[in-house]
């Protein structure tokens, strides 16, 4: 009986040695200053809140901003109601920075299911990290255009109609500086059109988005504007399509492909050969022009959507953290390199500035 006891003993000893040698240790890493985004200040749309909560936060401070800006230019706001997690802090930064209420290490290991998904198992991969990133940007991008969509939709139906949209200020003094109007095109009544699907003349929240955003759109149309956009601008002679330079001089330098970047960054190569290439290829009947059509498959290369800069973070956060080098993350890797995640939102003062990777 006592050898049994013993033997039972040793087991559940040598359980818990081993349940604790494969937990993920809190590593012995220096605490960084966390730093919020500023407040309508245009974020860095390459730059995505790796964590709802730290998103939270920001949209919560960026609302609070925007009605002053829009309701209450007095300065004459109401008082700041409760706010969930963060209320006993009279700055949400201390609340992000008090390790007791707000640990980087804590967060991770509870975001890390959540993010391993597709499959589900015990590795995050760059596509599933990308498809977080674009989770948490589409939702702040759907914030603001609803907010937008509250103050435009003057009589309250829920939906926008040209005469309601008001442009922003910077489109009234462009005008104003260019008597001709021809860069203006972009909150023109073609790109209204081009955002009604259903061709009733009004908006709803997803068409709305789409305005503001047309770079994430799937709509045939409002993709088919960007490419008529896209030669409007460049079409130096005004016939209505795109000869090779004008071409090369205007637009090729803005197409994001990799296969593109390598071959115009060889030391001494010439950036027209690549580009007398990409553009025989998009020239499908041959006539030495490039139409609204021919354009299109490009669009997505000089217009990024979301997912562009979703995938790219992802991609260098992957390869920042991937210690073992096998091209995905664990829970391990993920904890042992907290603030490659948080990066976004580490003060100035950091020696390391995630911002500077992309520029």
């Amino acid at each position: 009986m006592a050898r049994s006891s013993v033997l039972l003993y040793l087991s559940v000893v040598l359980f818990i040695v081993l349940l604790l040698s494969f937990a993920p240790n809190r590593p012995n890493h220096p605490h960084r200053r966390l730093k919020l985004r500023s407040a309508m200040s245009g974020h860095d749309r390459r730059s995505i809140s790796f964590d709802p909560i730290i998103a939270d936060i920001e949209r919560r401070r960026e609302d609070r901003e925007w009605e002053r800006t829009n309701f209450f230019p007095q300065g004459h706001a109401p008082a700041m109601e409760a706010q969930p997690e963060w209320e006993d802090f009279m700055d949400a930064e201390d609340y992000i920075n008090d390790e007791e209420r707000f640990n980087v290490t804590d967060r991770i290991v509870k975001l890390f299911p959540k993010i391993d998904v597709g499959p589900a198992d015990g590795f995050v991969s760059s596509d599933e990290l990308a498809e977080w990133n674009l989770r948490q940007v589409e939702k702040e991008v759907m914030h603001r255009t609803q907010r937008d969509m509250e103050l435009h939709d003057r009589n309250h139906d829920g939906f926008i109609s040209f005469e309601e949209y008001e442009p922003p200020s910077w489109v009234h003094r462009y005008h104003d500086d260019n008597s001709t109007g021809d860069q203006v095109g972009w909150w023109k009544e073609d790109h209204f059109n081009a955002s009604d699907v259903d061709g009733d003349g009004l908006l709803n929240l997803t068409e709305f988005n789409d305005f503001l955003h047309p770079a994430n759109t799937n709509s045939p149309k409002l993709i088919q504007w960007l490419s008529k956009e896209e030669i409007r601008e460049r079409d130096k002679d005004k016939d209505g399509k795109l000869n090779f330079q004008e071409f090369f001089n205007g637009l090729f330098d803005l197409i994001r492909r990799d296969d593109i970047y390598n071959l115009t960054h060889e030391s001494d190569a010439s950036t027209e050969a690549p580009a007398k290439k990409l553009f025989s290829q998009l020239d499908h009947n041959n006539d030495g022009y490039l139409s609204e059509d021919e354009l299109i498959p490009v669009i997505g290369d000089l217009h990024p959507s979301e997912h562009y800069y979703a995938k790219q973070q992802a991609d260098y956060v992957t390869s920042e953290a991937d210690t073992d080098k096998d091209g995905r993350l664990n829970l391990k890797e993920m904890i042992e390199n907290p603030y490659v995640f948080y990066s976004a939102i580490i003060t100035e003062e950091d020696d390391y500035n995630y911002h500077d990777e992309f520029r």
